[in-house]
């Protein structure tokens, strides 16, 4: 996974609210690939957690997979 890539969270993250399925984009990769900051922002663009994480921790987006909307636990809109 590069930069700039869509990942698919593969485990949940409570603390943060966040679910498996969500799906972020990498922002930066760790020691060759072991480790990735990835940004989760909501539909209208507010960013609501950047988190490090393992590659066991993530996915890439396979082709073919539709986006599924759900209502944020820690978003103040």
């Amino acid at each position: 996974m590069n930069e700039f890539d869509k990942v698919v969270l593969a485990e949940n993250i409570a603390e943060l609210g966040l679910e498996i399925g969500d799906v972020g984009t990498v922002v930066m990769t760790h020691q060759n690939g072991k480790g990735f900051e990835v940004e989760f922002v909501t539909l209208d663009g507010k960013t609501i957690a950047v988190e490090t994480l393992f590659l066991h921790q993530i996915r890439p987006v396979r082709q073919g997979e539709i986006a599924h909307v759900r209502e944020g636990q820690n978003v103040s809109l």
